[in-house]
């Protein structure tokens, strides 16, 4: 692996968090259904296109993107080996040959100078160390005129899946409100148009993009899956926090409101961002 300066990131990604992530590949089914597809539609990736995922996890929008560039290829950056490793199995076994995963930093990653036609990202650029620095190296991977289209959660505040359950464990530990998290560090879109902007992007657009995330069949799948992410972690980690029994009666009260025929369905408020090096 090449260089990695967010070791935080990193240490999370190849723990507990990623390995969560990689057995249970929730990413992989509907959690992100109706954020996929608006954004593989933005790309409007090309049957010659080379396409760069960027924080690729377990693989699902890489392998499709390698499918749109039926003649071209596709390759996934992530810094998890565990979701990697998932990744690259999955792709073998639906047989996808233009296909590759690497495990690297895309703020340091030495990418060949203007290999991609696009870039793509779903939820995995608001944890760069340097975003400037970060988005001004992918944009080097791209070719002049290339595209990078991404999403990312707007505020905090209008983002149920995440409000909704963290506030209930932080209640019960008595240290509401809720703590600001780096998951929301593109949230400001002044701040992310200056941000891209001076990694050398231009025609930057945000369209807000509002759609509910899906974490599981019911209350109890759902609380499953909460309670192997990375922000219910770091509050089980708490001195005399909750234990993880306490946490996931906690987390499937908060969630029975959003079960449905469909599963546990929570509303969402999204950024759809498109720019061109």
């Amino acid at each position: 692996m090449t260089n990695i300066v967010n070791t935080e990131q990193a240490a999370a990604w190849n723990g507990s968090e990623g390995a969560h992530w990689a057995k249970d590949n929730t990413a992989d089914s509907s959690f992100n259904v109706e954020l996929t597809t608006p954004l593989l539609t933005a790309a409007n990736i090309q049957p010659d296109d080379h396409v760069l995922d960027i924080g690729c996890g377990t693989g699902e929008t890489t392998r499709l993107a390698a499918r749109q560039a039926r003649h071209g290829h596709a390759m996934g950056i992530d810094l998890s080996a565990i979701m990697l490793q998932q990744a690259r199995t999955a792709a073998e076994a639906a047989g996808i040959g233009n296909v590759a995963f690497e495990e690297g930093d895309a703020q340091v990653h030495p990418f060949a100078a203007g290999q991609y036609q696009v870039a793509i990202s779903r939820f995995g650029i608001m944890f760069f160390a340097d975003p400037i620095a970060a988005f001004a190296n992918i944009g080097r991977a791209l070719r002049p005129g290339g595209r990078l289209v991404f999403i990312c959660p707007r505020n905090m505040a209008d983002n149920d899946w995440y409000v909704v359950p963290l506030s209930a464990l932080h209640r019960r530990l008595g240290t509401a409100p809720l703590p600001e998290s780096g998951m929301f560090s593109l949230a400001d879109p002044a701040h992310t148009t200056n941000v891209l902007t001076r990694a050398g992007f231009s025609e930057v657009t945000l369209r807000p993009l509002d759609a509910p995330m899906d974490f599981g069949t019911d209350a109890q799948a759902a609380a499953e899956n909460y309670l192997g992410s990375g922000p219910v972690l770091a509050v089980l980690e708490q001195p005399g926090g909750l234990t993880r029994a306490t946490a996931h009666d906690i987390l499937i009260d908060a969630l029975r409101p959003y079960e449905g025929s469909n599963g546990v369905r929570i509303p969402g408020a999204h950024w759809l961002v498109t720019v061109r090096r």
